[in-house]
């Protein structure tokens, strides 16, 4: 542990002046033909969130609100890595590493780390580790191709290895839940278990019989983001460069480019600020902006996403399905890959980004899923 470096975030003032600018100087285009988000982010809110971005959000405060908990570097496998750890002070706690996605970060779980941390039942007690992915945040922007998934999930266990945990769990969704689940595969010697928020299963529609009307609703929503929602996914899985150039230069199409998804992927009535303020999406916007990573995130879809790995898992596994998730799945779905499905729940409330919308419902998931486990 002797090379990990601990840090505080920083925005530089230069840069911040720099995004204020640049947002002063937008390039505006018309407005969409429709009065709603089908073609996209409707012109009038997005000018509202960056009029927002440029006059009323505080970057100070910004930084304090980050550095509510510790980040730390440490170079694995030739790549420095971002993380925050934060121990318990109970001995027993389970260490746990949260993986995000994207559009996501460690911003998402920030709302969570107090009430794992520091329980009112020592007996739920975790160590929560968070790491950035490659090309993500603060972690560094891999120079050459080669870090997907799997090498990945291997440097997750040798950080969780290094940090003194031999066993632990692992959680996640979107790519954190592939990330998560191919640790499990790869080190199921070192894994207690896996908690899900978005399990990836391969599942032909054509042969399934005997749908409920649950499982026909999500049917339905899969394929409505076949149809409508995979834009993003095939521009940064082919071309995560052409679209880098214009979300690092552009504040307002990195803005717009992510909270579509904050729109699309939440538990909200019609408006994303249902879900989520204006504040916490553009902490996470604000991450993505400063560290320039539009590009090197987006290559994550480049290196893996038509090559998931799809074997069955062994380890114990427990799957929460929030409400609006984009590809939500039935427990006799998620029993086709997880072997050991310890437990399986649909929650009252939330969307993709779980921790973030819905923060005491997600430390309530994880708790119930691990209590059995530890």
């Amino acid at each position: 542990m002797s090379d990990m470096q601990q840090f505080s975030i920083h925005f530089d003032p230069q840069h911040v002046d720099d995004l204020h600018d640049r947002l002063r100087r937008t390039r505006w285009p018309e407005a969409a033909t429709v009065d709603d988000w089908s073609q996209g982010v409707p012109l009038t809110y997005l000018r509202e969130l960056c009029d927002y971005w440029a006059n009323d959000y505080d970057v100070d405060a910004a930084e304090d609100r980050l550095n509510a908990v510790p980040h730390f570097l440490h170079s694995i496998d030739g790549l420095d890595v971002h993380f925050v750890h934060v121990r318990s002070e109970h001995p027993d706690a389970m260490p746990v590493v949260l993986t995000h996605g994207w559009p996501g970060s460690f911003v998402e779980f920030l709302g969570v780390v107090e009430a794992l941390v520091n329980p009112s039942d020592p007996a739920d007690a975790f160590h929560v580790v968070i790491p950035s992915l490659p090309g993500y945040g603060f972690s560094a922007k891999p120079t050459k191709p080669g870090w997907g998934i799997e090498r990945i999930a291997h440097a997750w266990d040798t950080l969780m290895t290094e940090l003194g945990y031999r066993r632990y769990a692992v959680q996640g969704g979107d790519w954190g839940a592939m990330v998560s689940t191919r640790i499990a595969q790869l080190h199921p010697d070192h894994v207690v278990g896996a908690h899900l928020n978005m399990p990836v299963v391969a599942i032909d529609p054509a042969t399934l019989t005997d749908l409920t009307a649950d499982e026909q609703a999500w049917l339905a929503r899969m394929a409505d983001h076949r149809r409508w929602g995979r834009g993003y996914s095939e521009e940064q899985s082919t071309r995560p460069q052409t679209i880098g150039y214009g979300l690092i230069d552009s504040p307002v199409a990195q803005c717009a480019w992510i909270v579509e998804k904050f729109w699309a992927w939440t538990d909200n009535r019609g408006h994303p600020e249902d879900a989520l303020s204006k504040q916490q999406m553009l902490d996470n916007i604000s991450v993505y902006w400063f560290t320039a990573s539009a590009a090197s995130s987006a290559r994550l879809y480049w290196e893996s996403l038509n090559s998931v790995n799809l074997d069955p898992v062994e380890v114990p596994t427990g799957v929460s399905v929030f409400p609006k998730e984009i590809f939500p799945l039935s427990r006799r779905w998620c029993e086709q890959r997880f072997t050991d499905l310890r437990y399986y729940n649909v929650v009252a409330r939330g969307g993709h980004f779980a921790a973030f919308e819905q923060p005491a419902l997600f430390v309530d998931e994880l708790r119930a899923c691990f209590r059995g486990l530890r």
